[in-house]
């Protein structure tokens, strides 16, 4: 008598091991990019996208993502303040940072915010691929450019006069100098950043002491053509 041949167990598919990111740019174009970069990678997919700071901090709560891959030049707050934002709801979720501003301005700013990495648009596919997996495995990217010149900062060997000196604004009063440079009047900044305008004057003489710069008029020239220079970069 023939023995009847078993039939194979059904074997569930392995789970999706993939990790999940949540990809903020108010470009499409560069969050569709973006995208089939990463879902091309066996071991990344985007979960979600954000054209936003809002629209971001809404998605954290429905897809729960295992990193946020963020531009910081977005309508409706600054990189900063995004940053503090997101991790204030979300401790410990890992913010990628990638942007064409000069990383030897920003970088240093998003990593206080509380950024664990930050790398350039122009710095290429495979380059962001590598960073996005450092920082999924706990530790900070950053170029090694950018890696030498905050070692230099710690150990105090970096040569004097050798960073630019907007690079010596606190955080808020770059904020105020960008908006300087958008056009806003010291009402518009004092209403926008929920300040009186005393302390953004107070802001302005600090910038104004900082960057060499004597009066008013010449601080706004300044700012526009360097907003100017950004968004050519851009």
């Amino acid at each position: 008598m023939k023995s009847r041949a078993a039939k194979p167990s059904a074997v569930p598919p392995p789970p999706d091991a993939r990790k999940n990111i949540l990809v903020v740019d108010d470009h499409p174009f560069m969050r569709a990019g973006l995208a089939q970069l990463i879902d091309r990678q066996p071991d990344l997919r985007v979960s979600a996208e954000a054209g936003n700071p809002a629209e971001a901090l809404q998605s954290l709560a429905r897809h729960r993502p295992d990193l946020v891959l963020s531009d910081i030049t977005m309508p409706g707050r600054s990189g900063a303040d995004f940053i503090k934002d997101l991790l204030a709801l979300h401790p410990g979720l890992p913010v990628l940072v990638i942007s064409m501003h000069d990383e030897s301005i920003y970088a240093e700013r998003m990593l206080r915010a509380g950024a664990r990495g930050y790398i350039m648009k122009e710095a290429g596919g495979e380059a962001l691929l590598a960073a996005v997996r450092q920082v999924l495995r706990g530790e900070i990217y950053v170029s090694a450019k950018l890696s030498a010149r905050l070692l230099e900062n710690l150990t105090g060997s970096r040569p004097r006069g050798s960073s630019s000196p907007i690079a010596k604004l606190t955080d808020r009063e770059f904020e105020i100098f960008q908006l300087i440079g958008q056009g806003k009047s010291t009402h518009d900044i004092a209403a926008q950043l929920s300040l009186s305008t005393k302390t953004v004057d107070v802001h302005r003489a600090n910038i104004k002491g900082k960057l060499g710069i004597t009066d008013g008029t010449q601080l706004v020239r300044h700012a526009v053509r360097w907003v100017e220079t950004q968004g050519a970069e851009m």
